[in-house]
């Protein structure tokens, strides 16, 4: 097996932190296509050239995502990678696996791939990079007769992403495991069969704290929230005042909304004003809970940029309650995917359709009504509601009163 000589990437071995140089070099030492992905990496950087070509133009059988093919122009001088293809498993939920599973994913992945993973990518899936053409079907029939299937790729429903959710965290306001299946399952079409104009992501957190950052990835974001009041453990505060946290400093003066004081003695909460951040309550775990009916805000159109520039999400339901067999939600998605359908060019996330076409097109298209909460900005105001039996009428009045003499401005 050849030898490269890599001096330009072996720069990144040296710093602080784990290197994938050295993965890929370890890799390398068994298999020749990790070998031969070592030199061109290094001929990459060396000529500042990326020389491949990327696209889905390979695949298996029934599907029309999950595989993203990859070609070198130096197949000559790399065999090794002059197909190099990317297959992503849809993931579990919350990234839970037992080690027999990874065994078994590693396995056959050394068998007929690079034995290169990235364990995540940044859509969630499971990635295995580097593999031939010709393996693809094989590797597909060995992962599905084991119970795995392939993520998604391209213009289609990218596999639905969650935190850990009630498994490991004390704060989830609802079974973000159990919605992450619930979507993966029923919208099964939509995931393996490239449909829409572009690339729809849905990521859902547990809480505010928002561990998958669904707020800035999503263009659909599923955040836990709480309806009631925040509970206030009187002797926990104390607690944490003795034990030398400044309450003002840390919490009363870094609430966004100002809605907690503090006299050195008992904390107040004016619940009213609170916005449900969660950041009092990852602070004093042990004072502070919410209380009250769970479930989650739904936000819109985030995204990094490309035909426009990057977004977050944007209100658009403020509360639904999340809970099995989720069919508010799931029409709630169709509509959302019925108006993108109607309106989106090719390529365009629906933020930027939304920003395009306006705020009022899009909650007119999916039946929701204008309410104080998916007011994005201050002093902007993009719900002026006029349709056409309002002008109509407005007409009509004007009309009657330069008839009769009584002009109303």
């Amino acid at each position: 097996m050849k030898k490269y000589d890599t001096p330009l990437i072996d720069e990144l071995e040296k710093g602080p932190w784990p290197s994938f140089v050295t993965e890929m070099k370890k890799a390398g030492k068994n298999n020749e296509m990790a070998n031969d992905a070592v030199g061109h990496l290094e001929k990459c950087y060396r000529t500042k050239v990326g020389y491949w070509k990327h696209g889905g133009i390979v695949g298996v059988l029934g599907y029309g995502g999950g595989v993203i093919g990859r070609y070198s122009e130096l197949g000559d001088e790399f065999p090794g990678v002059a197909h190099c293809h990317t297959v992503r498993i849809n993931q579990t939920s919350g990234f839970f696996y037992t080690s027999n599973a990874l065994r078994e994913i590693c396995d056959i992945w050394d068998k007929y791939g690079s034995g290169l993973t990235n364990m995540h990518g940044s859509t969630g899936d499971l990635v295995l990079l580097g593999t031939k053409t010709d393996a693809l079907e094989t590797i597909f029939a060995e992962y599905s007769s084991r119970g795995w299937d392939l993520g998604s790729s391209g213009s289609a429903l990218r596999t639905p992403n969650c935190c850990v959710g009630p498994a490991r965290c004390e704060w989830s306001n609802y079974d973000t495991l159990d919605l992450n299946y619930a979507l993966t399952q029923e919208f099964q079409d939509e995931i393996h069969r490239p449909m829409f104009a572009y690339k729809f992501k849905i990521k859902m957190s547990g809480c505010a704290c928002d561990c998958v950052a669904s707020i800035a990835r999503a263009d659909m974001s599923i955040i836990g929230t709480w309806k009631g009041n925040i509970a206030v453990n009187q002797d926990e505060v104390k607690n944490y005042a003795k034990n030398g946290m400044d309450i003002n400093a840390e919490i009363v003066n870094m609430c966004p909304t100002q809605c907690i004081s503090y006299d050195g003695k008992e904390m107040k909460i004016n619940d009213a004003e609170c916005n449900r951040c969660m950041h009092c309550i990852t602070k004093m775990t042990k004072a502070l809970k919410p209380t009250g009916e769970r479930g989650a805000t739904i936000c819109i159109g985030s995204k990094a940029p490309i035909v426009v520039g990057s977004l977050l999400s944007w209100v658009i339901v403020p509360f639904i309650k999340i809970e099995p067999p989720y069919t508010e939600l799931k029409d709630l998605i169709r509509k959302i995917w019925e108006w993108w359908d109607d309106n989106a060019k090719p390529r365009e996330r629906i933020g930027e359709v939304i920003e395009m076409k306006g705020m009022r097109s899009f909650l007119e298209g999916i039946g929701q009504s204008p309410i104080p909460q998916q007011i994005k900005e201050p002093r902007k105001d993009p719900f002026m509601f006029y349709t056409e039996d309002d002008m109509a009428a407005f007409k009509a009045k004007e009309a009657e009163e330069k008839k009769t003499g009584k002009y109303k401005f």
